[in-house]
């Protein structure tokens, strides 16, 4: 069955864009596979400024609140920065990892990758050392660019010391190493830069999977010029658009939303951290037609109290997603606003998964249709193709599908099977292909828009001297989708530590994704001699069913808000 749907646009700033009121949109296939409309072709990423440069050479490119950029400008700095990576003696394919917060810089560094042919490797900027050691080493990266104040943490990491090529530091005291601001303001010696095969590696994202810790996503460049083409077709980008991603940029949705943008020529914001205050200065200035958002922001953003309907009046459209946006916070941001949150689903493994373009109908509940260049497909556990209304695991195609996950190819044939990935979800679809969230089938916490895995955090508490046995499960919480809690069985005689002590004991090693809670066990539930997740969930669930109800508190999302702690958005609707 094949179906046209009538299109509804909703939101004060919509008639800007191309008279879309009344129209019909692109036919979406409601059989099995679902289809999104076709995509012409991929983005070239070693040009992708080139719309740009070519509309509008001195008009803004790339704007914060602490630098801007035209096209020429902009091309100019990454082209700098890209011969000056190869003058200091890498090559095409080499790694090059990245341990940055939201700037201008890291988006110049992306494109420089482009442009060069190395390969980057964005690591979240809350890795702690451990991380980041594991992440260099798997990636076999040959020198790391990093923000100054992260210098003190990386003197714990040994395999920064033995990075081929060093660190080199941005916006640090002045010393003898290069800085990142030197090699993107100095013309290289180097003037003509290689030309890449397509399907040579272009970027490399860690992200967690339910067992142990996070897997080197390998994206090619063809792929990765497919996923922009899918970004930019997602939300009907054009040169006109503003755009404002309130997610970091080395995460999936935040850096396929700046470089989708900025490939069609449309001006991109940085938002350098995502509290209220922040967002709603660069709204006011900035006037962005386009926001992306994760929930964990938008509650903090709706409650605040200085916040006007004034503020949002440029936006034709809002997208959510990491995770699912509580019915509490979209009645919350329609009265706010006067428009509805389209809610979308990606992936680190593939970008955009799903997509209500601002032209088509968001139907409340749904993360939209598959977006453009996307097949999906409804299974049940033998692997067949299911009808509109029943539920199953979501498998997902699409020319920018990730070529696997580097040096791991059990896990890669593990859940990727003749094109297609097993996303691990349980969704269902309607009679006109939009798609509703049902579950999860990995065991996978996805805590404000990162995911988690247990092991790692069971594997963290199991290195302290008085834990015998640890079990980790995610919690249900309304600001932050899931939190970490943690159960453990202690060493018989050995001394008691406290909840805090072991709280901090994991923190010091997986960061941000230590437990917020940690309850102590006499007998940890096992099941055929494994930690039996499932009964620790039964066990906190009734633990929760007696706890007073939840009610949102804005304060409850500040403390995860500040710079340094702003990177979030790997979790399955990251995108």
């Amino acid at each position: 069955m094949e179906q046209s749907s009538v299109i509804q646009t909703t939101g004060p700033g919509r008639s800007k864009q191309a008279k879309l009121t009344e129209l019909h949109v692109n036919v979406w296939r409601t059989d099995m596979p679902l289809s999104g409309r076709p995509l012409e072709a991929p983005i070239n990423i070693a040009q992708l400024l080139r719309a740009g440069v070519a509309r509008a050479p001195d008009g803004l490119a790339l704007v914060s609140t602490a630098a801007r950029y035209s096209w020429r400008e902009l091309d100019r700095a990454s082209g700098n920065l890209a011969g000056n990576l190869l003058d200091l003696g890498l090559k095409p394919g080499d790694r090059v990892a990245s341990l940055l917060p939201n700037c201008a810089a890291l988006i110049i560094h992306y494109l420089a990758c482009m442009k060069s042919g190395v390969v980057g490797v964005p690591l979240n900027y809350r890795y702690m050392a451990p991380e980041i050691d594991r992440a260099l080493a798997v990636s076999q990266a040959s020198v790391l660019i990093a923000h100054g104040g992260r210098e003190r943490d990386l003197a714990g990491s040994r395999q920064v010391a033995e990075l081929p090529h060093g660190l080199i530091l941005h916006e640090a005291e002045a010393g003898c190493r290069p800085s990142l601001q030197d090699l993107i303001a100095k013309r290289p010696a180097q003037r003509e830069l290689p030309v890449p095969k397509a399907s040579d590696p272009a970027f490399i994202f860690f992200t967690s999977g339910s067992t142990g810790p996070a897997k080197g996503v390998t994206h090619s460049r063809e792929g990765l010029g497919w996923m922009f083409a899918t970004y930019a077709a997602a939300l009907e980008l054009t040169a006109d658009d503003v755009m404002l991603p309130a997610s970091s940029m080395s995460h999936i949705g935040g850096f396929g939303f700046s470089f989708g943008s900025l490939a069609v020529g449309a001006r991109t914001i940085v938002a350098h951290s995502f509290d209220s205050q922040h967002l709603l200065e660069l709204l006011r200035a900035q006037r962005p037609t386009i926001l992306w958002i994760q929930p964990m922001m938008l509650f903090q953003l709706v409650r605040d109290a200085s916040a006007r309907r004034e503020d949002f009046r440029s936006l034709r459209h809002c997208r959510s997603g990491s995770d699912k946006v509580p019915a509490e916070l979209a009645r919350a941001f329609a009265d706010l606003t006067g428009m509805l949150i389209s809610e979308g689903m990606g992936m680190t493994e593939v970008g955009v998964v799903t997509a209500t373009p601002s032209s088509a109908m968001i139907k409340v509940g749904t993360i939209g249709q598959a977006a453009p260049g996307v097949q999906l497909s409804i299974r049940d556990e033998a692997g067949r193709e299911l009808p509109a209304g029943a539920e199953g695991r979501l498998w997902i195609s699409a020319r920018g599908l990730a070529t696997g996950y580097l040096g791991d190819p059990v896990a890669t044939a593990a859940v990727m099977r003749g094109g297609w990935f097993d996303s691990g979800d349980i969704m269902k679809a309607d009679e006109e292909g939009y798609l509703a969230f049902c579950g999860r089938k990995k065991q996978l916490i996805v805590h404000d828009g990162s995911n988690i895995s247990p092991q790692e955090v069971e594997d963290a508490l199991l290195q302290h001297e008085a834990v015998a046995l640890a079990g980790v499960v995610g919690v249900p919480d309304l600001v932050h989708g899931e939190n970490v809690h943690a159960y453990v069985a202690l060493k018989p005689g050995a001394p008691v530590p406290t909840e805090q002590e072991l709280i901090g004991f994991a923190r010091a090693r997986v960061g941000y994704k230590a437990p917020e809670r940690v309850e102590f066990l006499t007998e940890m539930p096992l099941n055929a001699g494994k930690i039996d997740r499932a009964a620790l969930k039964a066990l906190a669930a009734k633990r929760e069913a007696t706890a007073p109800r939840q009610s949102f508190d804005a304060s409850d999302a500040s403390p995860v808000l500040a710079q340094g702690s702003t990177n979030a958005g790997d979790g399955p609707n990251s995108a």
